[in-house]
């Protein structure tokens, strides 16, 4: 197959490329920096520069590919601004589905991510509604999910991925990223958005190798949502520790949090695992440790860049916590 990536060049895209090329298809890959789009082509793959909120632009590079799919990995998180990442969500996906449809393009995968279901109990599945009604913050971060969704349900057969929250080679979670730093009480820790609490809300974590091989399967899924993440849920006070024995930093103080915030409920792989997919990194518990077990460990999936599609993060940079996105400063406090 002729498969574009837009965002060819983050920390899933980069991952991804080689994979596809390694299957046999004709890839090519769309990305914004130069220096990057290099090691797209040393891959085998064709990079071409693109930015994504430029719709004219966007179609001709789009109608020059002449792709059978298009798979969406498009984030813009390098300054770690949540509304930088919203208007990639909901304008840059809009021109990304309209230049594909006026390609011809009957195929689309997408990046979504897994905290942004309503409030409940248990890991949400994917027939939970998104949570459009939440206050604040959360709200703008949940609408510009909801309408990255619904645009890629334009496309005649449309898998959108809702990634867990991505550690690994060019995440924040990685040795070198903004959590060990923020961890390590850095002065100088660059921002991320997210918290370091470890209390009781949920989250849902997957390695960038096994987001990049969802996609890969995924070429051959139905259509609909699909959670993406690995196979144990966990609360802040349990994962945090394991990260940061990981990372070789002090684990923040347990915090003895009454209640859990009613959205901070993770989710559940049940269907991506019908449809044959399985993460190779089945826990936190063994994927964090092998980041930092040897040079490269876990780093099967090709470099990964700081971020998916930009910026650090990926899967859209908002990890649960508080029911707001944070930086790195706060998380700290």
């Amino acid at each position: 197959m002729r498969i574009l990536v837009a965002g060819g060049t983050g920390a899933v895209g980069r991952r991804l490329v080689p994979m596809l090329v390694a299957a046999g298809h004709d890839v090519t890959g769309l990305g914004r920096s130069p220096g990057r789009l290099e090691l797209l082509r040393a891959t085998g793959a064709r990079a071409l520069a693109a930015d994504v909120l430029d719709a004219s632009a966007l179609r001709r590079v789009v109608a020059d590919a002449a792709p059978d799919v298009v798979v969406h990995q498009l984030t813009d998180l390098s300054a770690a601004v949540p509304a930088d990442n919203g208007r990639v969500r909901r304008e840059g996906t809009r021109n990304l589905v309209d230049a594909a449809l006026a390609a011809g393009v009957r195929r689309m995968l997408a990046q979504s991510i897994s905290w942004a279901y309503a409030p409940g109990e248990g890991p949400a599945e994917e027939p939970v509604p998104l949570d459009v009604d939440a206050p604040g913050p959360r709200a703008s971060m949940v609408g510009s999910v909801a309408a990255l969704e619904a645009a890629v349900a334009e496309v005649e057969t449309h898998v959108v991925l809702r990634y867990g929250i991505l550690y690994g080679p060019g995440t924040w979670y990685a040795p070198d990223g903004a959590v060990a730093a923020a961890l390590a009480g850095r002065p100088d820790a660059p921002p991320f958005l997210g918290s370091l609490r470890p209390g009781p809300d949920v989250s849902s974590f997957l390695h960038v190798d096994d987001a990049a091989r969802a996609a890969v399967a995924a070429l051959e899924w139905p259509s609909g949502p699909v959670n993406v993440v690995d196979d144990e849920p966990a609360a802040g006070r349990d994962w945090l520790p394991v990260l940061s024995g990981a990372l070789g930093v002090p684990a923040p103080a347990p915090v003895d949090d009454a209640e859990r915030t009613p959205w901070a409920r993770g989710a559940s792989n049940a269907l991506a695992r019908a449809r044959g997919w399985a993460p190779r990194w089945g826990s936190w518990r063994e994927g964090f440790p092998a980041m930092t077990a040897t040079p490269g460990a876990g780093d099967a999936g090709g470099a990964g860049g700081p971020g998916s599609a930009g910026g650090p993060g990926g899967a859209g940079g908002s990890i649960p916590a508080g029911g707001r996105e944070r930086t790195a400063a706060e998380a700290r406090a």
